[in-house]
Parts: structure tokens; sequence; C-alpha cells
């Protein structure tokens, strides 16, 4: 198939944001059927590759002529650009490359991605609404009927635990992960704690996996997922895990993985290791 009946849909996001787009990818595999082409960070395109015929990886030389004034590139059927493009350059770029009119889908609304500090409200030009349902509903301004991805829930017998070091967002300490684990430990719960590969913990019982698609088979044995806001916990989400997600700044009615999902807000909820032993022992009672 040449580049002209191709659809090339270009996702430039990290992996939440990749989790969160999955119905739009579903919508335009059913609309356009088996002629895309995924464009962006392969790590996480590929977790998703059921919807795409390839996918690139956006650091290959290929396609510097999409971001250069110098170079010119082969054109598309059509391009799909779902990201952000406040000043609509991108756009004016990359439509000499798209044979049908292109496509863009905003990533999210303008407002949504700054973080709220503690007893500030969401800015009210910025609609509570869910990524998800956010982009899918622009897809009806070019005739494409959107499609939400069914999630299918599964067992709530097991906890994973998944800490973060916090770098551009703060985060439940690490110490209450540890202090969360042993907790459960004592109740005989089945508790793991999956630790990310730049995070040392002080505990010999944890688990490591060098690559993702190793998390989205681990993930496929089901279980209640706790975790700060993160790539991580939308992973989860979209695996059919139910989550308990700590936010700390966003707004957990926008960002919230999808599928079963309960969000905690810091300075609104209880989220001590006690409170959050006992919520996990509400749900895996209600699951039986």
């Amino acid at each position: 198939m040449s580049d002209k009946e191709e659809i090339l849909v270009v996702h430039l996001g990290g992996l939440g944001d990749v989790c969160l787009s999955e119905s739009v990818f579903l919508s335009l595999r059913e609309h356009f059927g088996d002629c895309l082409a995924a464009l962006g960070n392969r790590r996480f395109l590929d977790l998703f590759g059921g919807y795409f015929k390839r996918t690139q990886g956006v650091e290959s030389r290929h396609w510097l002529y999409l971001f250069s004034e110098r170079l010119t590139g082969p054109r598309w059927r059509r391009i799909v650009f779902v990201g952000k493009d406040r000043q609509g350059l991108i756009r004016q770029r990359w439509k000499v490359y798209s044979e049908e009119e292109l496509i863009f889908i905003e990533m999210y609304p303008e407002g949504a991605f700054g973080p709220l500090t503690r007893g500030e409200t969401r800015r009210v030009d910025v609609a509570a609404v869910h990524i998800e349902d956010y982009q899918l509903a622009q897809l009806n301004a070019f005739g494409i009927a959107p499609r939400w991805k069914t999630i299918a829930g599964g067992r709530d017998d097991r906890v994973i635990l998944y800490p973060e070091a916090g770098f551009s967002k703060e985060k439940w300490p690490v110490e209450n992960f540890v202090a969360l684990f042993r907790s459960l430990k004592e109740r005989g719960v089945e508790v793991v704690l999956l630790r990310p590969a730049d995070l040392s913990v002080p505990l010999k019982e944890t688990v490591f996996f060098e690559d993702l698609p190793e998390v989205k088979n681990f993930f496929g044995e089901g279980g209640l997922f706790i975790s700060n806001d993160s790539g991580m916990a939308h992973l989860a989400g979209a695996c059919g895990l139910s989550t308990v997600t700590i936010f700390t700044g966003f707004d957990p009615a926008i960002w919230h993985p999808r599928g079963r999902n309960i969000s905690l807000k810091t300075g609104v909820d209880r989220i001590d290791v006690k409170s959050i032993t006992k919520l996990i022992g509400t749900i895996m009672t209600s699951s039986q």
C-alpha cells in the first residue's frame, strides 16, 4: 500500500496520552478500515498496534520533512493529528502532505493540563469532560462516528502497587507505598510492588520488567492497581485493571484512567496508609 492510500495517524503524546486515545484509534480503524499507519513513540503505539497496519518512530530521520522548512516528503491519503497546535502552525505545514482534509483532534482542552494548587478550583472555561470523551466528540465534525473501547473488568483479589519518584509532579511518597505493601501483607492480601527502572525501593519483594509489552502481559492477569497519577495508571486501566489513582495537582474528572477507577485528591480525600488499606479491603470485599 502506497503512502497515498494510507491514513497517517500522528500522536506525539506520552504513555498516558496514548492510552487515553485508544477509542480514537478504534473509531478511525472502524471508519477508514485497515489502512492506518501510526507515527509517534513506538514503545507506546505498539501497545495498541492492532489498530494499525504499521507503527513508526518519530525519531527516525525519515520524518524530518514534517518538522523542517527546507525538506519535503511524500503525500498521504489523509493525515490525522492528535495533539496540541495552539497557533495552527503544524496544521498549516502538514496539510500540504494530506490529499484529503487534515483531521486535527485536540488532545486536551486548553487549561486542563495546568496543575491546581490546594484550594483552587478548575477554571470555569474548562469543562470537566474526560479526555476520552473530549477527543471523541471532535470526530463528528469529520463525519466519523465515535466508538468507545469497551474495557472488560477482571479480578480484584490481587493488589499491584506502583510508586514513583516525583519530578514534574508531586507524588504520594514512596515510603507510603512500602508501608502500604507491608500493611496488606500482614492482612494476607496478595500484593505485588511493581518497581520503576529509576527507583530504588527498600523491599526485596518487588517486580520489575524491562519492556512495556511485559508489563501489559502482567496486567492482563488482572488486579487492583494503586498508584499516583501516571502513564502506568492509564495503561493499567486500559488493560482492564481496577485503578485507585492519587491526584496531587491535576483534575481527576478530566484525567482519570479509563475503566473501573477511583480517584483520590490530595487535600480533599483522606490519603494515608490506613485509609487506603481500608479502601482496598472494601473494593476486594465488594467484588467477591
